[in-house]
């Protein structure tokens, strides 16, 4: 399994196909979870596990790899089921999402598998578990659940929507205020925080929970005479998301006549460095790392300002 993530040069082929490798993993019992390779830095058996005082009740406790202190989260019981038992042959995934690196404790990996997004549906409208999923799919006739990781981070970390107030004192926001954007994604944490942070601006905010939707919903105002280029002062779109991703929405957008010309800003809790590279590939027109007020509110204003560049 130490080599299972080896190829990542090969995955960023897929970025713009509508596909994904998902890494899945079990959690004490037969049911398959999932989680988005690109999330994946690593998979290994459990180093030496620390006891920390005070820690959140879903932290195990903390682990050195390679000089780094990391946090090892029971995913099992952080998503309300029975917790696991560390030992020496747990199974911990390394993750890198939202600026931060964090284990989580399984109690076995499966494989990985190649997906097209089309074949990723959003979950079921339940309780329990499924408050924590982000979608589900088939693989092999077993359903497999794929876990809102950003959700479960969010709860043991706590986010802060808040802008400073220097920025809010910037006058060129003034001219958001009564705008509309149009944001995209299927975490209902990531849409929390972007709904805060911009309402601070007086922005309205229009919002579709997958690529596929919010193109339905774009091609249907254009389909009745509006302006896009007019009605929307941008769009945020996360990258992951069931049917059609984020990649995939720009290239669909960027290829109408009536919706090429949109400001378009992936908003992703991936790794900075791949995203920057992706961005180009696909024409968005910024990149912005997930839980950041203070810079959410710079993108609006370079935003605001590029209408202000000549024609």
């Amino acid at each position: 399994m130490a080599g299972i993530l080896d190829t990542v040069d090969q995955r960023t082929q897929l970025v713009g196909e509508n596909r994904l490798e998902l890494l899945m993993f079990r959690l004490g019992g037969r049911q398959l979870f999932a989680i988005n390779v690109f999330k994946v830095q690593e998979v290994l058996q459990l180093p030496k596990l620390t006891l920390m005082p005070h820690r959140h009740p879903h932290v195990c406790g903390v682990v050195n790899l390679r000089g780094k202190t990391l946090p090892v989260i029971d995913l099992s019981q952080a998503i309300g089921m029975r917790p696991l038992v560390p030992g020496p042959d747990s199974t911990i995934i390394v993750t890198e999402y939202n600026r931060s690196v964090q284990a989580f404790l399984v109690s076995g990996v499966d494989r990985i598998v190649n997906m097209n997004w089309e074949a990723i549906l959003p979950p079921p409208a339940s309780a329990g578990r499924h408050h924590y999923l982000t979608a589900i799919s088939k693989v092999e006739e077993q359903l497999v659940e794929i876990i809102d990781v950003e959700k479960v981070l969010a709860e043991i970390v706590p986010y802060s929507a808040k802008v400073s107030r220097e920025k809010l004192d910037d006058p060129i926001l003034e001219r958001a205020r009564g705008r509309e954007v149009l944001l995209v994604d299927d975490s209902s944490v990531a849409l929390s925080q972007l709904r805060e942070t911009l309402s601070q601006l007086g922005i309205k905010m229009h919002v579709a929970s997958d690529g596929l939707k919010a193109l339905n919903l774009l091609k249907g105002w254009a389909d009745t005479g509006e302006d896009i280029t007019d009605k929307l002062l941008m769009i945020f779109t996360d990258a992951e998301m069931p049917e059609m991703d984020g990649y995939r929405l720009t290239t669909e957008v960027r290829n109408d006549p009536r919706l090429r010309d949109l400001y378009v800003v992936l908003h992703t809790s991936l790794s900075g460095s791949f995203n920057e590279s992706m961005v180009k590939k696909v024409g968005c027109d910024n990149f912005l790392s997930k839980f950041q007020p203070d810079k959410l509110v710079d993108v609006v204003r370079q935003r605001l300002l590029r209408d202000e560049e000549p024609a």
